[in-house]
């Protein structure tokens, strides 16, 4: 894996000697966001060497370089997901090479489905925290010591200062954002009604198929970790009609605007 990163990092510094200091990974329905920023650099994952490639639809497949403000960032515009097939250490492949490139500061968005009742379609929801029970760990194998220990701490996954930003600036533009705790599931079928009643059980405010892991593989190489859900849905079992990926990507689209304006502000202010 450390050969793969490495290998990708080369093929990037022979088109770009871009220095990112913030990365930013947009989910479903959020990839216009990309065009916000003063570009620099496009370039497509299937240009990397061994790069895992985005499958879904809505998912572009490229790194996006450039500036929010004064702040030099590298976009992911489109993700890829275990449920893909794609072995776990190879989905958190595109953040550790956004670390490897430089930035200090991984930003993670995603489409959700609304588990707390006081949710609605719409909303935005700051990350407090995660669990990742039901996938498995991106640092399960050896060690890549380059990256990070063995045994990581994760009391902290999403940064409380860079979280307070974000409170702020979310307060400052109007914008309403509750918080919460996001589960992953491994997807790609939706959860039960079952499960969704367990995951509250548990805890959990929202749930989707992916973050979890990448902010793990982040707090790994010590990047500064925040997340941001943009509820798209009820969960299976809270809304009465039948959950679809449509779904998802036209509730992102409502609140596009509202979302675009609290990333960029909050970058800005990085």
């Amino acid at each position: 894996m450390e050969q793969k990163l490495n290998r990708c990092l080369e093929k990037i510094r022979k088109i770009t000697d871009f220095v990112p200091r913030v990365g930013v990974v947009l989910g479903s329905g959020l990839g216009s966001f990309a065009e916000k920023v003063q570009m620099k650099e496009t370039i497509p994952y299937a240009s990397l060497p061994h790069f895992p490639v985005s499958t879904v639809k809505g998912h572009t497949g490229q790194f996006v370089l450039g500036g929010i403000g004064e702040v030099p960032v590298v976009l992911m515009q489109g993700r890829v997901h275990y449920y893909e097939g794609y072995d776990m250490q190879d989905v958190v492949l595109p953040v550790r090479l956004m670390g490897r490139m430089g930035a200090k500061t991984i930003l993670l968005t995603n489409a959700a489905g609304g588990i707390n009742p006081a949710f609605a379609p719409g909303d935005l929801m700051l990350i407090s925290d995660h669990i990742s029970t039901f996938v498995p760990s991106p640092l399960r194998g050896e060690n890549i010591e380059s990256l990070g220990t063995r045994f990581p701490d994760m009391s902290e996954v999403y940064s409380r200062a860079l979280s307070e930003k974000i409170r702020k600036t979310a307060k400052s533009l109007g914008v309403p954002l509750k918080e919460g705790i996001y589960l992953q599931a491994p997807g790609p079928q939706y959860e039960t009604p079952a499960e969704i009643r367990a995951f509250r059980t548990l805890g959990a405010d929202a749930v989707g198929m992916s973050t979890a892991c990448e902010a793990i593989a982040a707090r790994h190489m010590g990047l500064e970790v925040a997340g941001i859900s943009c509820v798209s849905n009820p969960a299976a079992g809270l809304g009465s009609a039948p959950l679809s990926h449509g779904e998802v990507q036209a509730a992102a689209k409502r609140v596009e605007a509202q979302f675009s304006a609290l990333l960029h502000a909050a970058i800005a202010s990085l």
